[in-house]
């Protein structure tokens, strides 16, 4: 059977040239970097340089940098550290309601805390509405925090723009670039990011390194506390093999980003037109022009979506869905609630997200394959129906909107 992945925006496979990275640092590079013996040394000069070759692909300086555990990390530390450290400036927080659930939850804890928080709402392609933005700001706003490109739908949003109302409001700006970073080009200098965060394993790196960075001046108050690496702002020793392989991984990316991003918006396109070729009925979730290259969100009629992720499952296929799943219990996506989708569209969704190894062949397969798993899908879901097995209920919505019952 064939084993075919397209669930990258979950996680991705490591790059080769970045696993050996990984791989030789660990055999020669394993001094701790804060030791001011030789190993240590060694150590400490394998980080800065990946620090620097970082900074470089993202347009800041190294010790703007912030090294984390990843995505969830970095968003906590830039919302939770930017809030606190700044109270007497204000409490008042902008976010949108597709964020992520760590920077939702995040907002959640912080109202708990006192913060104030406006939860934007977006239109039906998950864009939100600039003018909109900047009416919400007021005295109180210390912190926009809005994602680059969203994890679901891959629509991307208007950083640039949104920067420049925050700039001229005297209001720092967030985004989560983790989706986005490794599909497409962002420069915190040039687009005014105050801090911006990302993760490494979405994009061919390791799991369990990620980094914020922040504008140079801006205060922080930690997560952790311990230590003085990272200039006091994250206690604890470095990982630097995990490191040198994110710092490999840019190296890659400045070489190779314009070929992979054609590759993957032919391969969905390829992919979503076969769909629609084989007669089957689908719609497109998320902008149809300003989305990721390598993302494709799309509702099918009369289908449960869990169902059919297991009927590709066993076709050798491993997708997703955009909704969240938990044992017995199927809650709503608060993405594509908040964009307006009817109850059907949201349980009838899946997600592919492709990644660089992905070939025509293997997009030619799933096509091929659509009516069989479909109907499959179909046939089962009905059976799951009728015995009570799927219960599609409310979720508590972070942002304190009502999401369907069904």
């Amino acid at each position: 059977m064939k084993e075919i992945y397209l669930d990258n925006n979950a996680t991705s496979k490591i790059h080769p040239d970045v696993a050996e990275a990984i791989l030789e640092c660990q055999r020669e590079y394993y001094g701790n970097p804060s030791s001011i013996h030789d190993f240590g040394l060694k150590a400490q000069a394998a980080v800065n340089q990946a620090k620097e070759k970082i900074a470089d692909f993202l347009g800041c300086s190294p010790k703007e940098i912030i090294f984390t555990s990843g995505g969830t990390e970095s968003n906590n530390l830039a919302i939770k550290g930017l809030a606190l450290a700044n109270r007497e400036k204000g409490n008042h927080i902008i976010t949108s309601q597709i964020e992520h659930h760590s920077v939702l939850t995040t907002c959640k804890y912080l109202e708990s805390q006192g913060i104030e928080v406006t939860y934007m709402s977006v239109d039906h392609y998950g864009l939100i509405d600039c003018k909109e933005l900047e009416e919400a700001i007021n005295n109180k706003t210390i912190l926009i925090s809005i994602m680059h490109a969203n994890n679901e739908v891959g629509t991307i949003q208007s950083i640039d723009e949104i920067s420049n109302i925050a700039r001229d409001k005297g209001v720092f700006f967030h985004t989560d670039a983790v989706q986005s970073f490794t599909k497409i080009p962002i420069n915190v200098n040039e687009s005014k990011i105050d801090l911006l965060s990302l993760s490494a394993h979405k994009g061919n790196g390791p799991k369990g390194i990620g980094l914020l960075c922040v504008r140079e001046g801006i205060k922080l108050t930690p997560l952790f506390h311990g230590g003085e690496q990272e200039e006091g702002r994250r206690a604890g020793t470095e990982n630097v093999p995990n490191i040198v392989g994110l710092g490999r991984l840019v190296e890659l990316l400045k070489q190779d980003t314009d070929r992979r991003n054609q590759l993957l918006t032919r391969l969905r396109d390829r992919l979503f037109q076969g769909i629609k070729d084989k007669g089957i009925n689908v719609k497109l979730n998320g902008h149809p022009t300003r989305r990721l290259p390598n993302t494709l969100n799309i509702s099918f009629d009369d289908i449960e979506g869990r169902t059919l992720i297991i009927s590709l499952n066993l076709e050798g296929i491993a997708a997703s869905q955009g909704s969240a799943c938990t044992i017995g219990t199927l809650k709503a996506s608060h993405v594509l609630t908040a964009m307006g989708k009817t109850p059907e569209e949201i349980q009838g969704s899946i997600r592919f997200s492709l990644g660089y190894e992905n070939t025509e062949e293997e997009i030619d397969y799933v096509v091929n394959m659509m009516p069989k798993v479909i109907e499959y899908a179909r046939e089962y879901g009905s059976i799951c129906y009728l015995k009570g097995e799927f219960k599609y209920e409310a979720e508590e919505s972070c942002c304190s909107q009502p999401l369907f019952k069904a």
